[in-house]
């Protein structure tokens, strides 16, 4: 049998090779940028794997607000088959998230304490798309907009996530336009203080999921929200489990107790009534 050379197939194939005078596919995606801000700061050779491991996983994060934000606009305007779609792509971006952890885990301890030291106080409890991203769940936490009081633009960004209604409190209203009977103090309150456990909102959403049939888009609401907490606990909980495996329970490089702190986060319940009215059904 007779084959033919790649070079032969890729002019059969039509490909355009010359791009003197047109955009190519470094030019589209930047590429120049992004391949040269890994910038490793230690003579070790897994540096690397670090920085491009929290850097790709801040690109997710972009996606994720993207995403997040636009999902909050459309429940806002009663547009749910939209968000579903949009809340359903940030549930398998999460989902992509919890599997970059795998990477991070062939770093060993003696490999990562070669390192460490030129990390100084750095740390990704200081991601401010994390922090949004977080507000926009419902986790709402003044004191984490302290790390970003020494930039005013990123500060502004986090501030106003802060502010305003999470997905969840959006979702609640939503509730309401469609008729079911949640209080009044959990429709308009003040955004930046932490959500508060309703037995009101409880039995608004036992409604939806006792009868799904007539309030089947709400019903579908509760499942994505369902599905979203889902993923976000395991993206937490390979963090946990990543950060024990690398660097045991030393203090974190921000000054948190590290693996304490983080176990501490896992008990954080973003959607409560969801998850309570399931032992009701």
């Amino acid at each position: 049998m007779i084959t033919q050379g790649t070079e032969q197939i890729v002019h059969e194939e039509g490909a355009q090779l010359d791009f003197s005078e047109s955009m190519s596919y470094t030019d589209y995606l930047s590429l120049d940028t992004i391949l040269s801000a890994q910038h490793p700061r230690s003579p070790t050779h897994d540096e690397m794997l670090f920085i491009i491991q929290h850097q790709t996983s801040e690109l997710w994060m972009k996606l994720m607000l993207h995403e997040l934000r636009a999902a909050i606009a459309h429940v806002a305007r009663d547009d749910l088959s939209t968000a579903f779609k949009m809340l359903a792509r940030v549930s398998r971006i999460m989902e992509q998230l919890v599997h970059a952890w795998d990477v991070l885990a062939t770093m060993t301890p003696p490999e990562y304490s070669a390192m460490r030291s030129y990390l100084g106080s750095s740390s990704g409890f200081q991601s401010w798309q994390y922090r949004c991203i977080e507000f926009a769940l419902g986790n709402k936490n003044g004191a984490m907009l302290k790390p970003h009081a020494h930039r005013a633009e990123l500060l502004a960004q986090v501030e106003a996530a802060w502010r305003a209604p999470s997905l969840y409190d959006e979702s609640l209203r939503l509730l309401a336009r469609r008729g079911l009977d949640v209080p009044a103090d959990h429709l308009e309150r003040d955004w930046t203080q932490p959500y508060q456990v309703s037995d009101g909102v409880e039995a608004a959403w036992l409604k939806v999921y006792r009868n799904p049939k007539a309030h089947w888009e709400l019903y579908q609401l509760g499942e994505e929200l369902t599905d979203l907490e889902d993923a976000f606990r395991l993206w937490r909980f390979r963090h946990v489990t990543t950060v024990e495996r690398v660097i045991g329970f030393k203090r974190g490089t921000g000054g948190t107790g590290g693996v304490s702190y983080l176990r501490k986060m896992l008990d954080v319940v973003l959607f409560p009534e969801i998850w309570r009215l399931r032992t009701e059904l």
